[in-house]
């Protein structure tokens, strides 16, 4: 009886770990990068704030700074050795909201690193799917689908449901999204 009471704690050490080890100057790059003040976050890397140093939601610098599109801070924690495996509390690397959230200039930043372009996050879903579910198929997604597919991206590689993002595109009726995949081979 009492080791089942001890899991759940147990596991909410593990998950809340990386915040225990957060420094008051990691928290405030934290800080920084969510109200994009590009200053301060340059000043606190310079002073030794770690990049991939996440809080209590799993948000680090880096993370943050890819899925909110802050473009002149992502490039400062890569400068600084941001870890490209690192996940969110989703399980995705910062390029999946990224393309989730149309970033198209952080996504092109991102790509040029060795950043998984197949990275399947907690919900079944890579930096692709997130395009074809969660985008509005406008120009922006599009781009951003031309860069992925360029960088590699599996086409074919299906959720957990079994829809492909050719599937998903076509669902949600975007035609454009949905021609470009299938002329890259999707299925």
């Amino acid at each position: 009886m009492k080791r089942r009471r001890l899991a759940p704690l147990a596991l909410s050490l593990i998950v809340a770990a990386p915040a225990l080890a957060l420094t008051e100057q990691d928290r405030a790059l934290i800080d920084a990068t969510a109200r994009n003040d590009i200053e301060a976050a340059r000043r606190l890397i310079a002073a030794g704030a770690d990049v991939n140093a996440q809080n209590e939601n799993r948000d680090s610098a880096f993370l943050l700074a890819g899925a909110e599109g802050r473009l002149e801070i992502l490039r400062l924690t890569l400068a600084a050795g941001a870890d490209l495996a690192s996940t969110n509390r989703y399980g995705g690397t910062a390029l999946i909201p990224a393309c989730h959230h149309g970033h198209l200039e952080t996504v092109r930043e991102l790509l040029k690193t060795a950043i998984d372009v197949n990275h399947v996050n907690r919900l079944g879903w890579t930096a692709l799917l997130e395009v074809a579910i969660l985008g509005d198929g406008s120009g922006r997604y599009l781009e951003i689908t031309r860069l992925l597919i360029g960088r590699g991206a599996d086409v074919n590689l299906a959720d957990r449901q079994g829809l492909t993002p050719l599937a998903h595109a076509r669902q949600r009726r975007h035609e454009a999204l949905a021609a470009l995949l299938a002329e890259a081979g999707a299925r």
